[in-house]
């Protein structure tokens, strides 16, 4: 989910067994469910590997993004208060220091945590449990992206998002969430 490992990437129950410290069972177990919700990839061959997506798969994905995680933050608005504002932007300075650290991963989660602060508010954990779905299918790739973007400074959406909470205004929100979760992907795809 936070993309600490690249796309293509072959895994072997052993080394997740040894990584984990678990015994083979568990290992499989959590492999046989990581590919069950599209996180990891099992070839006909048995050989389990992170997802290489396609220009259509990531264009899918964002479109679910964009679909769930409006939704999200349209039900959280109601229940924004300054506190989840002040959070927000506590860890928007987390994303910029991930940034200035040139740290993927670090930037990855804190990116995810902002989300997740963020739809946490909705009270709606199908709808949550959906949108991190959709992450951990996209963990890999989002690394990838990050490697493309070769960001400088936090997303610009973080910023709108927290001012249309400030607002109250639905509209800018719902924009400012949807531009921030496709813009990226759509270059990715493009």
């Amino acid at each position: 989910m936070h993309g600490e490992i690249l796309p293509g990437h072959a895994l072997t129950l052993r080394g997740i067994g040894s990584e984990f410290g678990v015994s083979m069972t568990p290992a499989r177990e959590a492999v046989r469910r990581l590919v069950a919700e599209g996180a990891l990839t099992l070839s006909s061959s048995g050989r389990v590997a992170t997802p290489e997506l396609t220009n259509d798969r990531i264009e899918e994905l964002a479109a679910l993004r964009a679909l769930i995680e409006v939704e999200l933050s349209s039900r959280a608005l109601p229940r924004a208060h300054m506190a989840l504002i002040d959070r927000l932007q506590a860890i928007n300075n987390s994303v910029a220091e991930r940034v200035a650290q040139k740290d993927a991963v670090g930037y990855i989660r804190a990116n995810l945590d902002f989300h997740r602060a963020l739809y946490l508010r909705a009270q709606a954990p199908a709808m949550l449990a959906m949108a991190e779905t959709v992450w951990l299918q996209m963990g890999p790739t989002m690394r990838q992206l990050y490697g493309k973007l070769r960001r400088s400074e936090p997303p610009h959406y973080h910023r709108l998002i927290i001012a249309a909470l400030k607002a109250g205004d639905e509209p800018g929100l719902r924009l400012a969430v949807r531009s921030d979760v496709t813009n990226g992907l759509r270059l990715l795809a493009s």
